[in-house]
């Protein structure tokens, strides 16, 4: 009896720090973005969506997010200089889907996007909350950070014709813990 009771508490202990265990993340991805029919009644924002696929630590995955954007831009002193333009974000979240059929849920805590007029481009960087999942990433927390770069491909129809259809490279990198089991293998 005392056999089994050593053998049921080392095997806790051994689940337990599979779940402890932080794991350094880095996935590539590419996509599209432009802006959301969802509405997150965030006053003075704009909001956008983001469509990814890509690949990494965690396996193969697609990332769909909503976040406001301010809608005017702001003084900022990472980017600044006679063409660029600051828009901070603020609230948002989205959701991975890997190969699985697993999903990992995050909530946006701070973003910006820099836009450079001259170059006709972006840099955007946002970080993520873990905020859990489905199948292997019930359990999961840690924090995500996002870079990417946008390059408009769709201007409206207008005399402006303001970009509203774009392109995106980038990727996640981070850390998460409370991941079921081993992370997917990657395709060759």
């Amino acid at each position: 009896m005392k056999h089994i009771a050593t053998m049921a508490l080392m095997l806790t202990l051994g689940v337990t720090s599979v779940y402890a265990q932080r794991h350094s993340v880095k996935m590539v991805f590419s996509g599209t973005t432009a802006a959301s029919a969802v509405d997150l009644l965030e006053p003075k924002t704009n909001n956008n969506e983001e469509n990814y696929a890509g690949n990494g630590t965690l396996g193969s995955f697609t990332f769909r997010d909503v976040r406001g954007i301010a809608a005017l831009p702001q003084q900022s002193s990472t980017c600044s200089g006679p063409n660029k333009l600051y828009f901070p974000s603020d609230a948002g979240g989205g959701v991975l889907r890997f190969l699985d059929g697993s999903l990992l849920k995050v909530n946006l805590t701070q973003g910006s996007d820099c836009i450079d007029l001259a170059a006709q481009e972006a840099h955007c960087e946002l970080t993520f909350q873990i905020i859990g999942g489905t199948g292997r990433f019930k359990d999961a927390s840690g924090v995500l950070t996002l870079t990417e770069t946008v390059v408009p491909v769709v201007a409206d129809a207008s005399a402006s014709h303001n970009p509203v259809f774009f392109a995106a490279t980038g990727e996640f990198t981070g850390t998460i813990s409370g991941v079921a089991r081993e992370a997917d293998r990657h395709e060759e």
